[in-house]
């Protein structure tokens, strides 16, 4: 009895986790932004840290927006550890917002927390 709640808790979390992972972006990979540039995705690169206020509204809003767009390709970009990327996008605040189609950036916001304006900012790329 012991063991069967123990996998049953063990498969709730994994349930539980891969639907929160689902909807968190992806962290950032050069090689899969070039194939879905290639590809004439609609992408954003979502500059973000773990400390950051605006970052943590801003999350909800992303994550609504992808659910109802899967055609959008998310990449997640942590501010404090991948200053390459930084570099590359030229981005100097977290709260970053970089919308694609594909090797055309088509919008850039930051700190923008309002729901209409940043869903705005992502039709940009459809």
């Amino acid at each position: 009895m012991h063991q069967r709640f123990h996998l049953a808790s063990l498969a709730t979390a994994t349930l539980l986790m891969s639907s929160l992972v689902a909807w968190a972006g992806q962290p950032f990979d050069a090689e899969a932004f070039r194939s879905a540039q290639a590809a004439n995705k609609a992408i954003l690169v979502d500059v973000t840290a773990s400390w950051c206020p605006t970052c943590r509204r801003q999350r909800p809003i992303v994550e609504k927006i992808e659910k109802e767009k899967p055609d959008l390709v998310v990449y997640e970009v942590d501010f404090d550890k991948a200053k390459d990327v930084l570099k590359r996008f030229r981005v100097q605040y977290q709260s970053t917002l970089i919308v694609f189609r594909g090797i055309k950036e088509v919008a850039r916001s930051t700190g923008e927390t309002d729901p209409a304006l940043i869903h705005a900012l992502i039709e940009k790329a459809f």
